[in-house]
C-alpha cells in the first residue's frame, strides 16, 4: 500500500531515508565485495572478467567470447522487427538533434596589446559505455547514451553490457548501437566490466571515460575508479517527485508512479500535493492498478519500501522538500507549472504540465534519460555532449601585455614564496 503523511514534522525524515536507500549497511557491504572485483580484474585481466562473470551473472566465457561479432551485428537486423527499427530511429534522431544544439563551441578573444585568451573543447579520446541488463532489455539506454558521445567527437567509443540466455545480447541493443555509430562492445556487465574498461585487459581496452546507469555494484565500482577514469555521475535505482494540486487526474498520476517503482525494487516513487482528495484517489489508483500488473511483485515492493505521498499546505512547501531530495525526476502536475519551475533548483529532468509524463523523456524527447540520482543533482548534472568533452585554457600575452604585469606578478609569486615564477617573468622583459 502507497503511504499517505500528513504530518509536516514527517516529510523530511522520511525523504531523507528515501534519499539516504543507497547508503544502508548493505551498500557497505558490497562494497568491499566490488573492491575485490576491481582488484582481481586489475591484476588477472580476461581471467578475472570470466571468473566474475561466471560467479555472478552464470555464464561461461572464454576471452574470444567477450567481444560481440560482426556477424551478431548484421543478423540482430532481421531479429526485430521494422516498427521496432523505425521507432529506434526515430528516437535517435530527436536524441541527436537535441545535442548538437548543446555543442560546446571553442573561442578565443583578442584584447589589448596583444592578449590572446580562450577556451579550447576536445573530446575524450576513449569512452566506455555501460548498458544495463538483467531486469529488463534498454535499447533506448543505448542511444542516451551514445549519441551524445558520438556528437561530442569521441574518436574510439565502446560499449559493455551484460549476456543473456545462451550467451545471447538482445539483438534491439545491438541494432540500436549499431544506429547510434558503434561496432565495439563487449559481453560483460557488473563491477568487472566498470573495472575492465578502467585498467584494460588483454581484449577489452582502458578508457578515459565510462558512461552510464547501472546496478547497486555497477555503481560503487564507477564511484570507485573515479580519478583514475571519468565518470558521467552515480545513478542507481530511479526515482521521481510528481508536485501536483487538486488539477491533477489521479489515474495520470498513479501510472505515473508506477511506471518508476516498475523498473527496480530500489525506486522510489513520491507525490507532493496540496489536495487530500487527490492524495486518496491516487492510492486507491495505485492499488487498482497493481492487482494485474506484469510486474507487481517487483513493483509492490518498491512501492512498499519507497513509495510516500506527502499532504503539504502549499506548492512552495513541495517545492522546498523537492530541492532538499534533489530528485532524478520532478513532475509538476499543477494549474500553472512555469510558474512554479523558478523554485525548483535541484532536479535532474523536469516533466512540465499534465500532459508530459516522464516516459516522454525516457523515449523520444532528445536529452538524456542518464541522470544521477540519490540527491546527487545537487551537484551533478545529465548526461550530454559536455560529459565527454574537456576544456584547455589558451593564453597568449605579448612582451608589452608581460611588461604591464610583472609587478603584480613579482609581488604575488613573492608572497607565495616562489621566487622562480617572478624570475621566469623578469627575464623575459631584462635586455639580453
Amino acid at each position: 500500500m502507497l503511504r499517505i503523511i500528513n504530518q509536516q514534522t514527517e516529510f523530511k525524515a522520511e525523504l531523507q531515508r528515501i534519499c539516504d536507500r543507497t547508503n544502508d549497511e548493505l551498500v557497505v557491504h558490497k562494497e568491499a565485495t566490488v573492491r575485490e572485483v576491481l582488484q582481481g580484474v586489475k591484476r588477472q585481466g580476461d581471467k578475472a572478467v570470466l571468473h566474475y562473470t561466471a560467479e555472478f551473472d552464470n555464464q561461461t566465457l572464454n576471452a574470444e567470447e567477450l567481444r560481440v561479432t560482426a556477424s551478431e551485428l548484421d543478423v540482430a537486423y532481421q531479429q526485430i522487427s521494422q516498427e521496432l527499427l523505425a521507432a529506434i530511429r526515430l528516437a535517435g534522431r530527436q536524441i541527436e538533434a537535441f545535442h548538437r544544439q548543446r555543442v560546446p563551441k571553442s573561442w578565443v578573444h583578442f584584447g589589448d596589446d596583444d592578449v590572446v585568451l580562450g577556451k579550447r573543447y576536445t573530446p575524450v579520446d576513449k569512452a566506455g559505455l555501460y548498458i544495463p541488463g538483467g531486469r529488463g532489455t534498454y535499447p533506448s539506454t543505448v542511444l542516451m547514451n551514445a549519441i551524445p558521445a558520438k556528437v561530442a567527437g569521441v574518436p574510439q567509443v565502446v560499449m559493455v553490457t551484460p549476456p543473456g540466455v545462451g550467451k545471447a545480447i538482445h539483438p534491439a541493443v545491438l541494432v540500436a548501437a549499431q544506429e547510434a555509430g558503434i561496432q565495439e562492445i563487449y559481453r560483460i556487465g557488473g563491477a568487472q566490466a566498470i573495472a575492465a574498461l578502467a585498467y584494460g585487459t588483454q581484449t577489452i581496452p582502458k578508457v578515459n571515460l565510462i558512461a552510464g546507469p547501472g546496478n547497486i555494484y555497477v555503481t560503487l565500482a564507477k564511484k570507485l575508479v573515479y580519478g583514475l577514469v571519468g565518470i558521467d555521475s552515480l545513478s542507481v535505482a530511479g526515482e521521481v517527485i510528481i508536485i501536483a494540486d487538486e488539477t491533477a487526474n489521479s489515474q495520470h498520476v498513479a501510472i505515473d508512479l508506477i511506471a518508476q517503482a516498475e523498473k527496480d525494487p530500489m525506486a522510489a516513487a513520491i507525490l507532493l500535493t496540496t489536495d487530500e482528495n487527490l492524495a486518496k484517489e491516487v492510492q486507491a489508483s495505485v492499488a487498482r492498478q497493481l492487482v494485474n500488473h506484469p510486474k507487481r511483485l517487483l513493483t509492490e515492493k518498491a512501492i512498499a519500501h519507497y513509495g510516500l505521498i506527502a499532504i503539504v499546505e502549499s506548492l512552495a512547501i513541495a517545492t522546498t522538500l523537492t530541492n532538499d531530495f534533489a530528485p532524478k525526476h520532478l513532475q509538476l502536475q499543477v494549474e500553472d507549472p512555469w510558474a512554479l519551475l523558478p523554485l525548483i533548483r535541484h532536479a535532474g529532468a523536469i516533466f512540465i504540465g499534465h500532459s508530459t509524463p516522464e516516459a516522454v523523456g525516457e523515449y523520444v524527447a532528445g536529452p538524456s534519460h542518464i541522470l544521477p540520482t540519490s540527491g546527487t543533482c545537487r551537484y551533478a548534472s545529465p548526461l550530454g555532449v559536455e560529459t565527454f568533452l574537456k576544456h584547455s585554457s589558451i593564453i597568449q600575452y605579448s612582451h608589452t601585455a608581460l611588461t604591464k604585469v610583472v609587478d603584480a606578478i613579482d609581488i604575488l609569486a613573492k608572497s607565495e614564496g616562489l621566487s622562480s615564477h617572478s624570475d621566469s617573468v623578469q627575464r623575459r622583459l631584462k635586455p639580453d
